[in-house]
């Protein structure tokens, strides 16, 4: 439990560096954005065949989907908003 832990905020982290803009979540919204991404990874790995069942996502893979999970949390967020200094662009 505590790698997963340690894991999710390495791979948060990486996700949201990775990407331009500022995110308002802390440390406990980057662990689970982080092992969010580590699951969807793995879950999408399995299904595509790259994966066994109980093999881990590979780190690179696990940043990709917290990538994921960043863009879907910031469209949720005040980040995602226009005119809130965020990304979304207006019609």
């Amino acid at each position: 439990m505590f790698w997963m832990i340690v894991v999710g905020l390495l791979v948060g982290a990486t996700a949201k560096l990775s990407l331009p803009g500022r995110d308002s979540g802390g440390l406990v919204i980057t662990i689970m954005i982080g092992i969010a991404g580590s699951v969807i990874a793995g879950l999408l790995g399995r299904s595509i065949g790259w994966y066994r069942e109980g093999d881990a996502a590979s780190f690179i893979a696990s940043i990709i989907g917290a990538i994921l999970v960043v863009f879907v949390y910031r469209y949720f967020t005040e980040e995602g908003k226009p005119g809130k200094g965020g990304t979304a662009r207006a019609a």
